[in-house]
């Protein structure tokens, strides 16, 4: 990367944002590492920690790209409860807008709880809440064309947004902003194959998808032996810039001709929690600064590992300062590949 890189909030754009995030919103129940299988018959298991953080894929990225400098708004829907309280609350205290956060006066905050194990695995249990009843108009139209990049995350949790949203990215591309997407996980484990959820559609508007390797194969619909170059370039044929999070092994781009990979810098994790939403973060607020496809990947994954310092998914985010200097420290060139990519809409990602 540069020796003096641009600070992506030092923006000529006259736009009042350069990010609004779209999507979840919710308070993580962190607890492990369990080393154990998860008991029943009302046996109590002990555990190293818990913690009470915020949580939501969407609001850790737009923490995590508050935290290196962009003006990040956040958009979606939480309960008129405690939860949603604690996470508006701590959306705000990290510098995310939080002014177009519905509260919904029927329906709970959704509720996550997090249970590690030793070897950085994690499984997930989701109370949705207000989740499924997230939809376009919580998007208040006007941010659309006053912010530079439009992220949408957790797809498969928010049925009702999933189908608005091709065309809340085309408003987006019609009014100069870029987009992007983390779709997650999908707990049905259908992942839209057939294409009836309008997750083709949606790729075909999406400047950058930013799935995991796991994640990747299923959309892809391919084996999990798959090489990834194969599948980040079978997403990518579809549209997007294909950035695909790989752990420990760094992470890929693919922009459907070429591929780049970078093996990130060496991490000794305590919690996985939110790792990739940092990336995520790292990845676009790179993009936005104007570097390269080869340069944002390593800024991403430097984001990523320096996330896992700390318990919880925002509390050891990196500024943009911290990010280089890791990166300088401790990083390594990612390998030759292709260095720009333009897409259909006529923005250029560097």
């Amino acid at each position: 990367m540069p020796h003096n890189p641009p600070n992506p909030h030092h923006s000529p754009d006259t736009r009042a944002f350069d990010l609004l995030v779209v999507g979840d919103v919710n308070p993580d129940i962190v607890v492990g590492p369990l080393d154990a299988p998860l008991a029943f018959g009302q046996r109590e298991q002990l555990v190293d920690s818990g913690l009470l953080t915020l949580g939501g894929s969407a609001a850790i990225m737009a923490c995590g790209a508050a935290r290196l400098g962009l003006k990040v708004a956040f958009a979606g829907r939480v309960g008129d409860d405690e939860a949603g309280r604690f996470v508006v609350a701590a959306l705000a205290a990290r510098g995310v807008d939080t002014g177009a956060v519905r509260i919904d006066p029927a329906l709970s905050t959704p509720l996550t709880v997090v249970v590690t194990r030793g070897d950085g695995d994690r499984t997930i249990l989701t109370a949705p809440g207000t989740l499924a009843a997230t939809r376009a108009d919580d998007v208040p139209d006007a941010l659309l064309g006053d912010c530079r990049h439009v992220h949408a995350a957790s797809y498969f949790l928010m049925p009702h947004l999933a189908r608005a949203l091709p065309g809340l990215f085309r408003t987006a591309h019609d009014r100069g902003a870029t987009t992007s997407l983390d779709t997650n996980d999908d707990p049905a484990g259908t992942w839209d194959k057939d294409g009836s959820q309008g997750l083709g559609a949606l790729l075909a508007v999406t400047d950058i998808l930013l799935p995991n390797a796991r994640e990747a194969r299923a959309l892809a619909g391919l084996p999990a032996d798959t090489p990834l170059d194969t599948v980040a370039g079978q997403l990518a044929a579809r549209g997007p810039l294909v950035v695909v999070k790989d752990g420990a092994d760094g992470a890929l781009a693919h922009n459907g001709r070429s591929a780049v990979r970078t093996p990130g810098i060496p991490a000794r994790p305590l919690d996985t929690v939110g790792a990739g939403d940092s990336f995520d973060a790292g990845f676009v607020a790179a993009v936005l600064a104007g570097h390269s496809t080869a340069d944002a990947l390593e800024l991403a994954a430097v984001c990523g590992a320096l996330s896992t310092r700390a318990y919880g998914g925002t509390p050891a985010q990196p500024t943009w300062d911290e990010a280089h200097e890791a990166h300088r420290t401790h990083g390594a060139p990612a390998a030759d590949a292709a260095r720009t990519t333009t897409h259909r809409n006529g923005a250029t990602l560097a």
